[in-house]
């Protein structure tokens, strides 16, 4: 909802969009010194650190609402965004696999990228009456509060003690530079590795289209009052994408394709209805990164798993600026439902790839 509440503040598409890719670009320069951040350092220090940055953005646009504030709180939360991405990848899987449950590394993740996609429903839900009685300010101040919750469930996490000195030795042995040329060498060495890397840039990128999801109901001509229920539909249908998580996944080559085929379909038209087909599409790519983001952990190591992650989120955020981008031009001639509409169709080269991957059993060429 965060379109509407720009557009609220009187900015254009073309101004919200440029918002956006502050908040892309700044996760973009960081991501992968983050990652190699994760492997040299804590991971889980660098989790409690993510989401303090962002509330601290969340109260920049509290307290002093306007352009330049955004802007700023954007910048914080992309720092935050890059500090998280791989790190929690990494630390997940290491931990799996130190318990000898690596295979439900995809489950896990979908179920908890479920898990905080119905916390943002809840929240939404929330939002009204809680605006209704103490105003922007006092939704503000309860984003605030989730965040700096959120950073002490981080300190929760686990750090094994062996991991910890093997990341210490591992500072005191390689640089940041050699830690960066043994990701970039996997990624590119390893078979599969570069591809799944690929494919996750794009499918991770491509959800950054949800950002203009309240644009494209407010399209379809409703009341303002059923613009949240629309979005909120398209939220379940992620929710439910991460949720199925890690099942399967033979048929992962095909979801992108499904998702294209559903997101120009429905949003071509602005109708209400049509939206049902957009939440399907977000379901297909969450349900899809989580398939293609495990494949990739298991061709990957430990040592550099954080910074070969964080390449895949560097991908993400360039089509994500890319995407945004292109709307803020093509905002001036087309309404949010075509411009949907053509975002779809990058999504048939990840569907390429996967097939070329050759790793999904139903689909194996001979």
């Amino acid at each position: 909802m965060y379109a509407v509440l720009f557009a609220g503040a009187g900015l254009s598409e073309a101004g919200i969009s440029s918002l956006f890719a502050v908040w892309s670009l700044t996760a973009f320069l960081l991501e992968v010194p983050s990652g190699v951040w994760a492997d040299r350092f804590s991971r889980r220090a660098l989790l409690f650190v993510a989401p303090l940055l962002a509330g601290a953005g969340f109260t920049l646009w509290t307290l002093w609402p306007c352009y330049a504030s955004f802007a700023a709180g954007f910048v914080l939360w992309g720092a935050g965004s890059a500090l998280r991405s791989g790190a929690l990848q990494a630390l997940v899987h290491e931990e799996l696999n130190r318990v000898g449950a690596r295979h439900a590394y995809a489950r896990l993740t979908g179920r908890a990228q479920a898990l905080g996609t119905t916390a943002a429903l809840v929240a939404t839900a929330l939002a009204g009456p809680l605006l209704a009685a103490g105003g922007d300010r006092a939704v503000g101040l309860a984003s605030v509060a989730v965040t700096v919750l959120t950073a002490a469930c981080a300190l929760a996490l686990p750090e094994p003690r062996a991991r910890a000195a093997a990341r210490a030795e591992a500072e005191a042995a390689a640089s940041y530079t050699g830690l960066l040329r043994d990701a970039l060498g996997q990624a590119r060495h390893t078979p599969g590795a570069g591809r799944m890397v690929a494919v996750v840039s794009l499918l991770a990128g491509a959800t950054a289209l949800d950002e203009y999801v309240p644009l494209l109901a407010q399209a379809t001509g409703v009341r303002p009052s059923h613009v949240p229920l629309l979005v909120l539909l398209v939220t379940a249908g992620a929710m439910a994408g991460g949720w199925l998580a890690g099942r399967g996944t033979r048929w992962a080559p095909l979801a992108p394709v499904a998702a294209a085929i559903c997101l120009a379909a429905g949003a071509a038209g602005a109708h209400p209805a049509g939206v049902a087909l957009v939440a399907l599409a977000f379901g297909l790519l969450d349900w899809a990164t989580t398939a293609a983001d495990a494949a990739l952990q298991e061709r990957i190591t430990d040592r550099t798993r954080a910074t070969v992650t964080s390449l895949a989120g560097l991908g993400s955020e360039a089509g994500s600026l890319l995407l945004f981008g292109l709307w803020a031009l093509g905002s001036h001639w087309s309404g949010p439902g075509p411009l949907f509409a053509v975002a779809a169709l990058p999504l048939l080269l990840p569907a390429l790839l996967l097939w070329r991957c050759n790793i999904f059993p139903p689909f194996r060429r001979q």
